[in-house]
């Protein structure tokens, strides 16, 4: 009964077999080493808005490949008034399994007001 409450509320569990965090905070997490989905697209934008200048809007796509993770963003390209006049770009951005940006190329620009063509 050394322990203060505060060095109680600090320890980690972790699950033998798997590496798991079972605390309560960290229920259910993966392992430290394996960033989350969420994890991935924070940093997935903060690295395009700093090799773009261009800050995406939203993501249309996102998913795993053998070499990590693909996704689309959507990014104001030039911003017109009205709004539906903007001219928007969807770039395909390549991450590794730990989110660091590998590539991106523009795949598509259009008018906001436009719909899909595809």
């Amino acid at each position: 009964m050394n322990d203060t409450s505060s060095e109680r509320n600090t320890k980690s569990k972790t699950d033998k077999t798997d590496g798991t965090d079972t605390t309560e905070k960290g229920k259910g997490r993966a392992p430290a080493s394996e960033p989350t989905p969420l994890e991935l697209l924070r940093a997935a934008r903060d690295q395009l808005t700093e090799l773009t200048g261009m800050s995406p809007e939203g993501v249309s796509r996102f998913e795993r490949t053998e070499d990590g993770w693909t996704l689309e963003a959507e990014v104001v390209e030039v911003t017109r008034v009205p709004e539906t006049m903007s001219i928007v770009a969807l770039y395909e951005v390549t991450l590794d399994a730990n989110g660091l940006l590998t590539g991106y190329r523009r795949v598509a620009r259009y008018e906001r007001g436009r719909s899909d063509r595809r």
